[in-house]
């Protein structure tokens, strides 16, 4: 089963940038979509951002659309989220997820946005 690694989490202040990456062990992964989710304190994992097996179609959820970009590079095995103009409220840990049936999580990193 493939084993994913997430990274480049960290504080940062309203307005900045962060980009996270998410290494897979496996390079089988490159014939799943991956997608991000984040979970706040007290609240429940939500989807962010999703990519094609190829990465040619993404998906983003309203509330990151047009500051969060997510890519892939399938020679690395890796899925990237790139978050620019970030919010308080992006505040979470974030997830990448292979999308399938019992899909794999990786154990997540922490965004911390200061306002």
């Amino acid at each position: 089963q493939v084993q994913l690694v997430e990274s480049g989490g960290g504080l940062v202040q309203a307005g900045g940038s962060l980009k996270l990456s998410c290494v897979a062990s496996r390079s089988t992964f490159r014939t799943n979509g991956m997608d991000w989710y984040r979970q706040a304190p007290g609240k429940q994992r939500e989807f962010v951002a999703s990519i094609s097996s190829s990465g040619g179609i993404s998906y983003y959820a309203d509330s990151v659309k047009g500051r969060f970009t997510i890519s892939r590079d399938n020679a690395k095995n890796v899925v990237y989220l790139q978050m620019n103009n970030l919010k308080p409220e992006d505040t979470a840990v974030y997830y990448c997820h292979v999308i399938a049936v019992n899909g794999t999580w990786g154990q997540g990193t922490q965004v911390t946005v200061a306002s």
